[in-house]
Order: C-alpha cells, then sequence, then structure tokens
C-alpha cells in the first residue's frame, strides 16, 4: 500500500512534466509557424519614412499572400533585387488606374488631380528622381514614396518606378520596438502600436 501510494505522486509529478513540455513545444511550434506564414518582424534601415518611423524600429509585418490588396496611406515592405538587395519601407500612394502628378515647384502631390493632404511628411516634395509625369499606375502595381521625401528613394527614381504588387513582401501593422530618434538618440517606447 505504501509503495502505491508513493508511485502516485510520483506519476502525477511525471503526468505534469510531460504536460509542461508538451505546452512549451505546442507554444514553439505555433511561434515559428506564425512568423513564417502569417507575420514577419523587419526593421527600418535608414531615414526615407522620418517622422513616421525611425532607423532601427521594428515593425510587423503582415505577410504579401494574406493581405487582401494594398490602399493608398498603407505602409509596405518590399524588394526588387535589380534596385536595393535588401527590403525598403515606403507609403502607398496610389493603386492601379490612379494617375500621379507632382508639382516639384510647390511641392504638391496630386492623385487623380486631387492634392494629397499629408499630414505624415516630414517636409514637401521638391526632388525629381527620373520618373515622367503625370504617371498612370499600371495594373498589378502600387506608386510608393517615403514619407521623409526629400531624402527618400523611392518611385520616383526611374529604377524603381511603380512597384509590382509581386515585389511587396508584406504590409506594416505594428511598430513593434522603436528605434533610436534621430535627434535625440533615445527611444520613444510610447511609439509602440498602429502604423498608418
Amino acid at each position: 500500500m505504501q509503495k502505491e501510494a508513493r508511485a502516485e505522486p510520483r506519476e502525477k509529478k511525471s503526468r505534469e512534466a510531460y504536460e509542461w513540455v508538451q505546452a512549451l513545444v505546442c507554444s514553439v511550434l505555433a511561434v515559428v509557424l506564425l512568423f513564417t506564414f502569417a507575420v514577419r518582424l523587419i526593421g527600418v534601415d535608414g531615414h526615407s519614412m522620418v517622422p513616421t518611423l525611425q532607423d532601427g524600429d521594428r515593425l510587423l509585418v503582415l505577410n504579401a499572400m494574406l493581405c487582401d490588396g494594398y490602399e493608398p496611406g498603407d505602409i509596405v515592405v518590399l524588394r526588387k533585387e535589380s534596385f536595393l538587395p535588401t527590403p525598403i519601407v515606403k507609403r502607398v500612394v496610389a493603386v492601379e488606374g490612379q494617375v500621379v502628378d507632382i508639382d516639384f515647384t510647390s511641392g504638391t502631390v496630386f492623385v487623380d488631380g486631387k492634392p494629397l493632404q499629408e499630414d505624415y511628411i516630414s517636409e514637401r516634395t521638391f526632388t525629381a528622381e527620373g520618373t515622367a509625369f503625370p504617371l498612370t499606375v499600371p495594373k498589378g502595381s502600387v506608386f510608393v514614396l517615403g514619407d521623409n521625401r526629400n531624402n527618400s528613394t523611392d518611385s520616383r527614381d526611374a529604377r524603381l518606378g511603380t512597384v509590382d504588387e509581386r515585389y511587396i513582401i508584406g504590409r506594416a501593422v505594428y511598430l513593434a520596438f522603436p528605434g533610436p530618434d534621430a535627434g535625440t538618440g533615445i527611444r520613444d517606447y510610447e511609439r509602440i502600436g498602429g502604423i498608418g
């Protein structure tokens, strides 16, 4: 009887340990699957999206295969090897069928003849990079610009131009970890949250 009584607590401890290991393995597997097929954590490299994003920010990016198209205002991560070998982060300004024009004298961006209200940019758009305007965005493509307009290489550059949606890795949905502020070098944790 005593041997049976001693065996029961040992079995109970073994069962509890097995359940903990099983829960841990399932959790790790779920995280691996989530970060393989649904979302990615991607770092911002450079200052082309200031003030919205800082160099060193870490973004949670929804995988392109789960995105149901893109809309003006979306922040996307894309990679076009013939342009740059590393991913870049930009804002979608226009989608297929829309006409983009930029008045580089006033710094105003027009989409379908209407000036954009761009509260998110650091300054108006004064630099041309070789793309001819007005420009109609082709089917299955987007036109992207950085928020730091005069310090951004984007769709104004003829080497990138309009971006085929197949080059888009995904849409940024959340600022997971802030990089250091360009001016102060301090990380502003209050910036963590939704993007757009």
